[in-house]
């Protein structure tokens, strides 16, 4: 991979040369277009700004929700699924087909993943039992058992569900190694020149194609795609000011491993399902709503989405909330990640230490959850504007390197 700390000072004659395809912005949906167009047998020179990725694509989850989508979403996050698990072999990036599971608290609760069970392909949203659900989370609960509702298990027993359902198609990550992975693969990839540190800064016609003026230079390609997610107003303030798109900021944290906790699917909450597409579409949604308002209004508040996912070494991903602005102030507010972190550690039942915090960040719109727009001849802009964007990364990718054929 080529490190900027001994990169020259401007392009090398190689890389000024023109490529098919020039990529700005080495975050997973940049890394993705890369990793398509590679495939396809293109040339790619790919740029990002910063040293290594810092932003969207390392402060989520590594949740790829692929059974809440609904729509044009849905197909894409299927295609993303499949080509999740392509590249992951090829660049030896860990995802893992490992669900989703969402646990509910309440018959309001369970109505929706009854719902949205009985409209799915049989299979894909399995309802659980609570001794079921305990279960599939690795508990140590007995499945013969069926506890009832604040049954007052502890340690790790997963206390007071109802029910859950598991999302089968779901897919896990690591949003720490992820990026950096398969930015690493790309590097060594015939045809391949990935440049860090190296900022674009205007896009004009040419012979070739496209020429992309660049803090170090000029490429040629005969395609551009901008791939720089909530940076979209830094390079095109008029069409991040037409898509009305704003900076999602996130409280999120890390929890240590707990003693004997291990669970491998993502885990949703009641407010998970007040999010995200399929849920809030079926007919019961609406009483879930009115529940959570009634009963915990201050996560709705907040924004809360309440879920938690482990990474392979142990840790617990937690959060988030959901704050809305153009320029986000970067001051967390501790009560936020109290409440947070409080619902999390009564979902699982278990003490959790706290070691790191963080403000996660991804471009949000309430004009259309994508935005890919020509902006002019064979430059492109890439966003999604939903806060998905590991989700469909690789299927928009798919969607968008197969046009140029």
């Amino acid at each position: 991979m080529n490190n900027p700390s001994t990169s020259p000072a401007r392009f090398n004659s190689r890389a000024s040369q023109a490529t098919d395809v020039v990529i700005v912005g080495a975050g997973i949906v940049g890394l993705a277009h890369a990793a398509h167009a590679v495939a396809n047998g293109l040339t790619v020179t790919i740029i990002e700004r910063d040293h290594h990725a810092a932003g969207a694509s390392v402060r989520n989850f590594g949740h790829c929700c692929i059974t809440a989508q609904s729509g044009e979403l849905y197909e894409l996050a299927q295609t993303s699924r499949k080509y999740w698990l392509e590249f992951a072999e090829r660049a030896g990036f860990w995802a893992a087909e490992a669900g989703a599971m969402v646990l509910a608290r309440t018959e309001a609760e369970m109505n929706v993943l009854r719902e949205l069970s009985a409209v799915r392909e049989p299979g894909q949203v399995e309802l659980l039992s609570p001794a079921e659900t305990r279960a599939r989370l690795g508990s140590s609960a007995s499945v013969a058992e069926e506890p009832h509702d604040d049954d007052g298990t502890s340690g790790g027993e997963w206390p007071g569900l109802v029910g859950g359902a598991f999302l089968r198609d779901d897919l896990r990550v690591d949003p720490r190694t992820t990026v950096a992975k398969l930015a690493e693969w790309l590097s060594q990839q015939p045809g391949v020149e990935l440049h860090w540190n190296t900022a674009a800064l205007d896009f004009n016609q040419s012979p070739e194609g496209v020429t992309v003026q660049t803090s170090r230079g000029e490429l040629r390609a005969k395609q551009v795609f901008v791939c720089v997610g909530h940076d979209v107003d830094y390079l095109f303030p008029d069409l991040a000011e037409e898509h009305h798109i704003q900076r999602c900021a996130l409280q999120m944290s890390l929890a240590a491993k707990p003693s004997g906790v291990e669970f491998a699917p993502a885990v949703l909450t009641a407010t998970s399902m007040l999010r995200y597409p399929a849920f809030t579409e079926m007919p019961a949604a609406a009483a879930l709503h009115s529940e959570v308002l009634e009963k915990q209004p201050e996560l709705l508040e907040i924004g809360a989405n309440v879920m938690f996912t482990q990474r392979p070494d142990g840790t617990i991903i937690l959060g988030d909330s959901h704050h809305y602005h153009r320029t986000a102030d970067p001051f967390l507010d501790e009560s936020v990640t109290d409440t947070l972190n409080s619902e999390i550690t009564g979902r699982i039942g278990e003490p959790l230490e706290i070691i790191q915090r963080w403000q996660g960040i991804y471009a949000s719109s309430e004009v259309a959850p994508l935005l890919v727009r020509e902006v002019q001849p064979d430059v492109t802009v890439v966003s999604v504007t939903s806060g998905v964007g590991m989700t469909l990364s690789f299927g928009l990718a798919h969607r968008n390197v197969s046009r140029l054929y």
